[in-house]
């Protein structure tokens, strides 16, 4: 058996058989990037990453400027890719970034909630709730205007200030957020602290409060290396939605213990050797990775990346 046979597919029970992975590398892995990436290299970027197979691939934000100027040109970036047959979710925090938003046609929206205080006030600049109802009328428009939305929830499993997170506090935020007209819930394990007990009793708990699996992804951080696993016991409880992120960009530029994302190509390797269907070329994706972590100078913390392209020094 030559090397290029490896992963061996070996399927495992109570899996699904197929998985979409929502990319988050040109956002969320580039929101944290010390310099702005010019335009054209990001729609390079996301153009490679959808040549590669991916059919979800989160652009950029319409957040203001000075929050986040890594992304100040969604204006200009949205545009130069808004031809491609992927869908191109983009992140709007409020009235002013819906309207610019929908003004250029994106049609797969999302909003940013904080299971905890500490973090919506850090982020967010506000309490849960009063963050809740600025998203309100923001989620209200955007069904209006047939958009599809996305509900973000950070520090579902952990708090750098608060610690430990309860389960009920995290469900009440899910549930106003669907209650809302939100289509889906990412579950954002952002300080990468959760473990495969800690993910399977908020799954279970959130079926309990009427919140089916089928709304839900996850998002996991692997600070401590658990991403994967987590990753697995999400699947094993019927998520078929996953976050990842090209190369492992990315962090939290509001919480500094937050570390990059799920690798893409980590996630890749092991759903292709359970036999799970991504439609993604693993070959394509990691050629894209090294190419923007030449852009960026530095390199990947992909051990998927690193494993590959020592094989094939």
């Amino acid at each position: 058996m030559s090397a290029d046979a490896l992963p061996m597919v070996v399927p495992a029970p109570n899996l699904p058989a197929r998985v979409r992975i929502h990319e988050v590398g040109p956002r969320d892995g580039l929101q944290n990037e010390q310099a702005s990436v010019p335009t054209e290299v990001k729609a390079e970027f996301i153009r490679r990453l959808a040549d590669a197979g991916l059919t979800t691939i989160e652009a950029t934000s319409f957040v203001h400027p000075e929050w986040v100027p890594q992304l100040a040109d969604a204006e200009q970036l949205f545009p130069m890719v808004s031809d491609l047959p992927v869908d191109l979710p983009v992140l709007v925090p409020n009235a002013r970034g819906l309207d610019r938003a929908l003004s250029l046609g994106a049609s797969r929206l999302a909003v940013f909630a904080s299971a905890t205080e500490s973090f919506a006030k850090a982020n967010l600049n506000r309490t849960v709730d009063e963050a809740l109802a600025v998203f309100a009328p923001v989620v209200a428009r955007a069904k209006e205007a047939g958009a599809q939305v996305r509900g973000y929830l950070s520090m579902c499993f952990g708090d750098p200030w608060e610690g430990a997170v309860s389960v009920h506090q995290v469900v009440r935020v899910c549930r106003a957020l669907l209650d809302m007209g939100c289509d889906e819930l990412s579950l954002g394990d952002t300080i990468g602290v959760a473990t495969p007990g800690h993910v399977l009793e908020l799954l279970s708990a959130l079926n309990e409060q009427r919140v089916p699996t089928a709304a839900l992804g996850v998002h996991f951080h692997d600070t401590y290396g658990q991403a994967l696993a987590n990753t697995l016991a999400a699947l094993q409880h019927g998520v078929t939605t996953v976050d990842a992120s090209a190369g492992g960009l990315g962090g939290c530029p509001y919480a500094k213990s937050a570390t990059g994302n799920l690798a893409t190509e980590d996630l890749v390797w092991m759903l292709r050797g359970l036999g799970i269907d991504t439609g993604v070329d693993l070959g394509r994706l990691t050629a894209t990775s090294e190419w923007m972590a030449d852009r960026l100078g530095r390199p990947s913390p992909s051990r998927t990346l690193r494993a590959l392209s020592h094989k094939e020094q």
